[in-house]
């Protein structure tokens, strides 16, 4: 059930009635849990059994591991938890890749026997939950969270359904106390609280469903027509032609992946739960590091918390332990994206060029302080530098033939300065043209005015109607008639 279709909209406005009409407690939250296998069970029946697994057993096994009176015993059934939770997503979304590269040495190496492939189909959803389930394990080892109070409450909190399928990644230590009458994770014996249905919930949680619709359906889903034209082919292409492209497919992934968690977030706000931000104005980061504060915000902090500060925290003035540690956490964000190398080459460049900054920052505090880099001109200096290499990374994150590839990332950084097929695909995209500009006018608004959805929420409601009708008659101008798949549905 894509959030973008007529389903959806019918399916939540069920949802907040039931909520909103029917005020008991125990009714509420099975009503949602409900409602969210239903949801998966919509989009992917049969691997719905995946998400229930997974919620039994780390319930239980969140249970072992707080009461176990050994440190063996408590390592035992913390690895029980982490292998159950990577054996799924391990399997589904890594044996055909693993396999297949397999098969490639023994081509290499004249082997005449292969290992056959399953061709097995990505449960939806499946990386987000599992990141979810796992640091509810983790978070529970370390001693810093108390395992949930009844199964019924960790199933709520797992299968939430605005961020079931592509997050925001949710926290346990965050999620959990919004369930709770009292905020206070250290007892166990709280009753799940009535939700609520409140008017500037609503008015927030519609305001930000709106934009998200309008980032996907208006600008994603056209500029992506465009974006589909330049990389169907791109060996032949000119320079300009290319880095066209690749911004293009920049605004694309933007407008499509925070369309989704603006969508989330505001169907969360109106059932009175608040999910964590997963986009702050990306396209105005002023280095590698500060990009990652911005762009996935939820993945981007977890692999942060869960990985790299675990394998640097013991030294953090070895220069090879950090550059090394940040090479893997960006492995982590490239192959959690894919089974492909393409993702693994675009978390590799990620890597080092974040590694690079981190350490050069580090052995030259006051060359990255200098008032230069305070300066208008030095923070224009900075983001173009940094959207530069972005934009660069976000090749070989749309293009996965190696070929391909090379031949984009050489005309990226080679100009050849040549114009002929650029002129040409502005002509034939000029719509598409015209959204990319309309596009950073508005990013650097909100760049420049702060959150933007909330004042719009507090508009008095003869304006935020207007609003409302601003956003949805460009939308039905310019629907291009079929609901597209968000593009990290695919994760």
């Amino acid at each position: 059930m894509l959030f973008n279709t007529l389903d959806f909209l019918i399916f939540f406005v069920i949802v907040v009635g039931l909520i909103g009409l029917f005020k008991f407690r125990k009714f509420q939250h099975i009503l949602i849990i409900i409602s969210s296998f239903y949801f998966i069970f919509y989009t992917d029946n049969f691997f719905v059994t995946i998400l229930i697994s997974i919620i039994f057993l780390h319930f239980y096994i969140g249970k072992e591991i707080h009461k176990a009176e050994t440190v063996f015993r408590k390592k035992i059934y913390f690895v029980i938890g982490i292998l159950g939770s990577l054996a799924p997503l391990g399997f589904f979304k890594y044996y055909d890749f693993t396999i297949s590269q397999f098969n490639f040495l023994g081509e290499i190496i004249n082997l005449e026997s292969q290992i056959p492939l399953l061709n097995l189909a990505l449960p939806i959803g499946i990386s987000f939950y599992t990141f979810q389930s796992l640091s509810y394990i983790i978070d529970i080892y370390r001693g810093s969270l108390e395992p949930s109070k009844s199964l019924k409450e960790y199933a709520f909190f797992v299968s939430f359904f605005p961020a079931l399928v592509a997050g925001p990644i949710l926290r346990a230590r965050q999620f959990l106390p919004q369930l709770r009458e009292k905020i206070d994770l250290t007892q166990s014996n709280q009753n799940l609280r009535l939700i609520r249905i409140e008017n500037s919930n609503l008015k927030f949680g519609i305001t930000l469903i709106s934009l998200g619709f309008f980032k996907k359906l208006f600008f994603a889903d056209n500029i992506g027509v465009m974006v589909d034209n330049i990389f169907a082919n791109p060996i032949g292409l000119e320079s300009f032609s290319i880095i066209l492209g690749t911004i293009a497919f920049g605004v694309q992934i933007y407008c499509d992946f925070s369309g989704y968690s603006d969508i989330a977030i505001g169907a969360a706000a109106i059932l009175g739960f608040k999910i964590p931000l997963n986009f702050n104005k990306p396209f105005f980061a002023t280095s590698p590091s500060d990009f990652w504060t911005r762009w996935h915000i939820s993945l981007s902090t977890w692999v942060r918390d869960y990985l790299y500060y675990p394998l640097v925290l013991k030294n953090r003035k070895s220069d090879v332990l950090i550059f090394t540690s940040l090479l893997i956490s960006m492995f982590l964000m490239g192959i959690w994206h894919g089974a492909s190398w393409n993702f693994i080459i675009w978390g590799g460049i990620h890597g080092i060029f974040l590694a690079t900054y981190t350490i050069l920052r580090k052995r030259f505090p006051k060359a990255s302080s200098n008032i230069f880099f305070k300066t208008k001109i030095g923070k224009i200096t900075s983001i173009l530098i940094t959207q530069y290499i972005v934009f660069f990374t976000f090749i070989a994150f749309r293009i996965t033939d190696y070929d391909n590839m090379t031949y984009a990332m050489r005309k990226y950084v080679l100009l050849d300065f040549e114009t002929v097929n650029t002129i040409e695909i502005i002509k034939a995209n000029e719509f598409s043209i015209l959204l990319l500009i309309i596009f950073f006018i508005l990013h650097f608004i909100s760049y420049s005015k702060g959150n933007i959805s909330e004042f719009l929420s507090k508009l008095k409601l003869r304006y935020w109607f207007m609003f409302l009708l601003g956003i949805f008659v460009p939308i039905t101008l310019f629907y291009l008639g079929s609901s597209q798949e968000f593009i990290y549905f695919k994760f």
